[in-house]
């Protein structure tokens, strides 16, 4: 799993110099993170983005308000992480505008975590994180080095990483698909306690659409290149597995999942 700092520029905000409203759900209310949040708005207007003459995103508009927890679905090779990409400034649109607006005095970096927790082998679990280890409950763990930890803990560690200098915007790439369910449970619920503290903006990518209306405040259907479902999702924290509106939800996600054609 690798862990990317990157940084908007030192101006507290980045405007679209035509302004337009860009319509969103409104947010599940939550309790108020604590006074380090520095969570990144996100605002794309008409993105695109082509691959050999190929258009993966097209006509894109999307408004994620700082500190949102957002999970984005749908089939494979349908843009989403592509798009996740895009946002983070790993790839370059082809047409249209992404404006990142903190309010911040200094910028606070963006976080990126994917699948494969790609740890550096030639140094130790303390070298790897250097701090938050006690967050994530691995403080005993620092002196190790990453080939004796399990799956689990090596997501943990790659997590801590990623948090190490509180981030106003954490990317989650399908981060927990190679876990064993009960890991898989226990990782989802310290994203989400840590989010909650720290107030950053959350862009999750995921496959697994339980997993979204467990996690999330939004819920996106990415469907070739665009946004063809966006729904909030208006359940209390702390969640309950089994709750009948969140299975509700996943079953309409699920439903309009499996009407959308498959791909040729």
């Amino acid at each position: 799993m690798l862990a990317t700092a990157l940084r908007v520029p030192e101006d507290s905000q980045i405007r679209d110099p035509n302004p337009r409203e860009v319509a969103a759900p409104k947010a599940q209310a939550r309790p108020a993170p604590g006074p380090a949040a520095t969570g990144i708005g996100v605002t794309i207007r008409d993105l695109r983005k082509d691959f050999d003459g190929h258009t993966v995103i097209e006509g894109l508009d999307l408004h994620i308000p700082a500190g949102q927890f957002v999970a984005v679905v749908g089939r494979s090779g349908c843009g989403k992480s592509t798009l996740l990409r895009l946002i983070l400034g790993l790839e370059q649109p082809s047409a249209g505008r992404i404006a990142l607006e903190t309010r911040a005095v200094r910028t606070p970096p963006k976080r990126i975590m994917f699948q494969e927790p790609r740890l550096l082998p030639w140094a130790r679990v303390v070298d790897n994180v250097a701090v938050a280890l006690a967050e994530v409950g691995l403080s005993e763990k620092s002196g190790n080095w990453p080939a004796t930890l399990s799956g689990g803990q090596r997501q943990r560690v790659a997590l801590a990483r990623a948090l190490v200098s509180r981030p106003g915007l954490l990317a989650l790439d399908e981060p927990l698909g190679a876990l064993d369910a009960l890991t898989r449970i226990d990782m989802q619920a310290m994203i989400e306690r840590i989010w909650r503290a720290q107030g950053f903006t959350a862009i999750l990518v995921t496959h697994d659409v339980a997993e979204a209306v467990a996690m999330a405040d939004r819920i996106l259907v990415v469907e070739a290149g665009r946004i063809a479902l966006d729904v909030g999702v208006d359940v209390p924290r702390p969640r309950r597995r089994g709750d009948a509106d969140l299975a509700a939800l996943e079953g309409r996600i699920l439903d309009h999942l499996l009407s959308e054609r498959a791909p040729a």
